[in-house]
């Protein structure tokens, strides 16, 4: 009986969680030999810095985008690479687009979920002032205002796979959505879905704005003075998305006309944030370091090893970039 050779991907894996990511891809290995048994992952390098690889014999590449940036451009053999990240404005911005760009998706609905509503549960159950009440001398005895989701409309810029896990807890909180897309596809489960030309109205319809819009020249600053302007004095705005998306002198002006009322903020242009930009300070911004919904080892390993059995099938691969749309 001829038996069938498994075909061999050389890996080369460049991270700052490069052995976890290597040993979480073994461990899978192992623990699902039979769907693999067609394909043989040879890890040939596995670095937490570009000046340990050897571009030469680089072909498949699984890397933190800003770290592969420094190398791909060298490596003549390239054919595949698979991000760690989501978005993947490092490569996009390159010159070279001779191979393959997967991101990392499917993975990062689950945090955006509990990070988003813990900061707008934070906000509608007024937890600050009654922790503050607390803590006072004498403590406070008081029903300090709240208001709750319950009927509110949750506005998401960039109603993507991470964007949409957001609409089931949204409407188990009673919540009406609307999204904005490039297209304004109409979403399962949205009131309605925007256009960027239709901004301003988006911005009317929601009381509370989530930006999830990936890096791409035309959501740069995307979250004006004009799409601010138009929200309420309850607003919460949370940025989960992308820094380059947010004006931020704008940002700032309209929290001290009172426009919104606090914003959410976790990526920014220039990370981490200097420490003395003026977000550190200001009274109604919360700023929590790039953490709202952080990869895991064992999330990256599944999302490359179910895309190498579609290379080693010569399928389709999940989540390829275009890389004129920068998506």
């Amino acid at each position: 009986m001829k038996t069938s050779v498994p075909s061999t991907i050389a890996l080369t894996i460049l991270s700052d969680e490069a052995p976890d990511i290597e040993q979480a891809i073994t461990a899978q290995l192992n623990h699902q030999a039979e769907k693999f048994a067609d394909v043989s992952i040879d890890v040939v390098q596995c670095a937490m810095s570009a000046t340990n690889i050897d571009v030469n014999n680089v072909s498949v590449l699984l890397a933190d985008p800003d770290l592969a940036a420094s190398i791909i451009e060298k490596c003549p053999s390239l054919t595949w690479c698979q991000s760690t990240w989501a978005g993947n404005a490092p490569l996009l911005q390159l010159n070279k687009k001779d191979y393959v760009l997967t991101g990392l998706k499917g993975v990062f609905g689950k945090l955006m979920r509990e990070y988003v509503f813990a900061y707008l549960l934070q906000h509608a159950r007024n937890i600050p002032t009654f922790a503050a009440n607390q803590l006072a001398l004498p403590p406070k005895w008081e029903a300090s205002s709240r208001l709750p989701l319950n009927g509110q409309t949750l506005g998401i810029l960039g109603i993507g796979s991470i964007g949409q896990a957001l609409i089931p807890v949204a409407k188990a909180f009673g919540m009406h959505v609307v999204g904005l897309s490039r297209s304004g596809a109409h979403v399962e489960g949205t009131d309605k879905v925007y256009t960027p030309d239709q901004i301003a109205d988006f911005a009317k319809r929601a009381d509370h704005v989530v930006n999830l819009m990936p890096d791409t020249p035309n959501t740069q600053n995307m979250v004006s003075y004009e799409l601010l302007n138009q929200l309420k004095p309850h607003s919460i705005f949370i940025n989960a998305g992308r820094g380059s998306a947010v004006d931020e002198d704008a940002l700032i002006k309209s929290l001290d006309e009172g426009k919104l009322a606090h914003a959410v903020l976790d990526v920014f242009r220039q990370e981490p944030l200097p420490v003395n930009h003026a977000f550190w300070a200001h009274p109604n911004i919360s700023i929590t370091a790039h953490t709202a919904a952080e990869s895991a080892p064992s999330d990256i390993a599944d999302v490359f090893l179910n895309n190498a059995l579609r290379y080693a099938a010569n399928k389709p691969f999940n989540y390829a970039f275009n890389f004129e749309q920068g998506y």
